[in-house]
């Protein structure tokens, strides 16, 4: 038989003063004998009662709204300088390689994928060709030199000559002018004694008429007229004479004047040799140049890629062979909203976080794009057309990385990025 359950005096006086209940009664419970405002009073107690159990809780609670006010402007503070996007990746320059002139390749030197200095020879074009050509314009050159040698030589030549003409024509026009007044002097010499042979010639034929004088005499003066006669004769072919040389020696000083325009047209004939030298010159360096060009090198340090072509292969002039990705020149393409620029300036510093790395690199904005990408699109959107929808629109931002943070160059154009631009 179980034992009797002892009762306390104290418990079984406040039995007596309070009967036993089977529920406890709540406001929750009884709707009916508990009004609104003895739950509400009921539920302050409750809650007065815990602040007064427990008077640290309040300065707790109110710590804690400090706080998250704290965390909560931090945070706003935080985001409010900042604006990122997923919206980018990596450029660079991708340097094109093409032959500059025809030929056939005789030897690919570089494969995909390898780094390769500048000036390191990548391709090389079968040279024989160019070498003729080389040669051809060597000996053009050679002809056309010694033509203006000969050309520049015949210069102080013909002006030489032509002033010795020249000075010969003019004393020979002088000389026949003295040669005619010498042969008129003898004429009008002649032509006197002639008159006087002729007069005493008419005397004596008076004289033999009358027997006054001798046959002899008179012989002697028909001689001496006829003498006379003889030497106007001569004084008259004289000065024709004369005269001839004269205008044999004027038509030559007129020829011998036309020196000047002899010497133009001289100098010209030099001048035209001079410049067939100079473009024989020029002809030559293009041979050499394109002599040159059968060796086609790297013109930036970079990586090849896009390798499309093979030995014996015939290229053309302006043909694709290689493309040089240059690693040393990179930069951040990222595609901002255009309510993110209203901050957002040149030079201010940058986080680029890489995901093929999971590794941030440093860097700083250089420049913003001067339109929207869609303004570059193949189609770009027509707003005029009636049923216009607005979109936010993205603008292109390059973000340099800083120098020095990537040396074994693991940062490949392409690559995604996740750009965070520090506004403040």
């Amino acid at each position: 038989m179980a034992d009797p359950i002892k009762i306390s005096p104290y418990e079984e006086e406040e039995a007596v003063k309070e009967p036993a209940r089977t529920e406890v009664e709540t406001p929750e419970k009884s709707d009916e004998r508990w009004s609104g405002k003895e739950r509400r009073s009921i539920k302050d107690t409750r809650a007065v009662g815990f602040f007064r159990s427990h008077p640290q809780a309040k300065w707790i609670i109110a710590a804690l709204v400090v706080l998250l006010l704290i965390g909560g402007f931090f945070i706003w503070r935080y985001y409010s300088v900042r604006e990122s996007t997923d919206d980018a990746q990596i450029d660079g320059h991708i340097n094109p390689i093409s032959a500059r002139v025809t030929g056939t390749v005789l030897k690919v030197l570089h494969d995909d994928n390898e780094v390769v200095q500048a000036g390191t020879l990548l391709v090389e074009l079968d040279p024989k060709d160019y070498q003729v050509a080389v040669d051809r314009a060597r000996a053009d050159l050679a002809n056309a030199q010694a033509n203006a040698v000969a050309a520049n030589v015949g210069v102080p030549l013909t002006q030489t000559t032509s002033s010795s003409q020249l000075l010969a024509a003019d004393a020979g026009v002088k000389g026949a002018q003295r040669d005619i007044e010498s042969a008129r002097a003898k004429l009008n010499d002649a032509q006197a004694m002639y008159a006087k042979t002729s007069a005493d010639l008419k005397r004596m034929e008076q004289l033999i008429a009358k027997d006054e004088i001798s046959h002899q005499q008179y012989d002697a003066a028909v001689a001496a007229n006829d003498s006379a006669k003889a030497q106007v004769e001569a004084a008259t072919s004289a000065i024709s004479s004369a005269e001839s040389r004269a205008a044999q020696s004027q038509a030559q000083a007129e020829a011998a004047r036309t020196v000047p325009e002899q010497l133009k047209v001289t100098r010209a004939r030099a001048g035209a040799a001079t410049a067939e030298v100079q473009r024989a010159i020029s002809a030559l360096a293009q041979a050499e140049l394109n002599l040159q060009y059968t060796k086609i090198i790297a013109p930036v340090t970079g990586v090849l890629s896009k390798r499309s072509v093979e030995p014996g292969q015939t290229v053309q002039a302006g043909q694709p062979l290689f493309s040089i990705v240059n690693l040393d020149d990179i930069w951040t393409t990222a595609n901002f909203k255009e309510t993110q620029l209203r901050d957002m300036k040149v030079g201010q510093p940058a986080k680029i976080k890489v995901d093929a790395y999971g590794k941030e690199f440093s860097g700083s904005v250089e420049s913003i794009g001067g339109a929207t990408g869609a303004r570059f699109s193949l189609l770009p959107p027509e707003n005029a057309t009636g049923n216009y929808v607005k979109v936010v629109q993205r603008i292109p931002v390059r973000i340099r990385f800083d120098k020095g943070q990537d040396p074994n160059h693991q940062l490949r154009p392409g690559m995604s990025v996740e750009p965070v631009v520090f506004t403040k």
